[in-house]
């Protein structure tokens, strides 16, 4: 038996940054971000505090928003006026009345929501999603397994194969850069702190290869004496595409937001 407590209140973005998970910088632009309907994608480890994340940044989803949530089981704690909470069914003895993921994410879309958030995407139901991404449902959020954002990528690419369609990858690939706008990677660190350790966006195709350009970052520096993991979060000096869709949604960014520096060391 596996129990999964959470607290009275859920962590907010606020807290995040009390506990420099990420950065103030971070904060505005994931801020923008959702506001401004960005399909959002957060991968990390086992632990790494995807939901957590995921639950923070949902809380930014304005009320007026129609919301589905689909999950294995329910973790995500959104405060809007408009949730429809969905949840997988397991089989019972016979075998029978099984509801998977991806049925749900079907199904959502006969709900006319404004958003749909995957607690998790972890198979074919991938495919399902992004088309929902490409297909009116902009600023959707979802988690999934990986190390790093390129493993996030050829993840993403894999479970979408499991969908069973035979489709060139190169055609994939191009589905998955128009679907996903922003990657966000979290990581459990050294000494057990999690961090936003890199902020990317999915920005085209260079040939067969998806083009990604990060924004910010963490690098690890070290451990100190208590054996907690020490470092630096920094710009890496780009300005995001989006930035002018985003300043179309009403953020508009100061001019010395994404120039390179090393933002705070954590």
């Amino acid at each position: 038996m596996s129990i999964r407590r959470f607290g009275n209140q859920p962590l907010r973005l606020e807290d995040l940054l009390r506990l420099e998970a990420l950065t103030p910088e971070m904060a505005v632009f994931l801020e923008a971000a959702v506001k401004g309907r960005m399909n959002v994608i957060i991968s990390g480890g086992t632990g790494s505090g995807k939901t957590t994340l995921l639950n923070a940044l949902s809380r930014l989803i304005p009320n007026n928003e129609r919301i589905v949530t689909i999950e294995d089981a329910a973790e995500l704690r959104l405060q809007q006026r408009h949730v429809v909470p969905l949840e997988t069914r397991p089989a019972n003895i016979e075998g029978k009345g099984e509801v998977t993921m991806r049925e749900l994410v079907r199904n959502a879309l006969r709900m006319r929501p404004d958003r749909i958030v995957i607690g998790e995407c972890r198979g074919p139901e991938a495919f399902d999603m992004l088309q929902a991404m490409n297909s009116g449902h902009e600023g959707s959020l979802t988690t999934l397994h990986a190390n790093s954002p390129r493993d996030a990528l050829s993840r993403l690419e894999t479970m979408m194969l499991m969908a069973g369609f035979d489709i060139p990858m190169k055609a994939l690939r191009r589905h998955i850069t128009s679907a996903v706008q922003i990657l966000i990677q979290a990581d459990r660190l050294h000494g057990g702190a999690r961090k936003v350790t890199s902020v990317t966006e999915i920005v085209g195709m260079e040939g067969d290869i998806i083009a990604s350009q990060e924004i910010f970052a963490y690098h690890q520096e070290g451990i100190d004496a208590d054996g907690h993991a020490r470092g630096q979060f920094v710009t890496t000096g780009v300005r995001p595409h989006c930035a002018r869709q985003l300043k179309t949604a009403g953020s508009e960014f100061p001019s010395h937001m994404f120039t390179q520096r090393v933002l705070l060391r954590a």
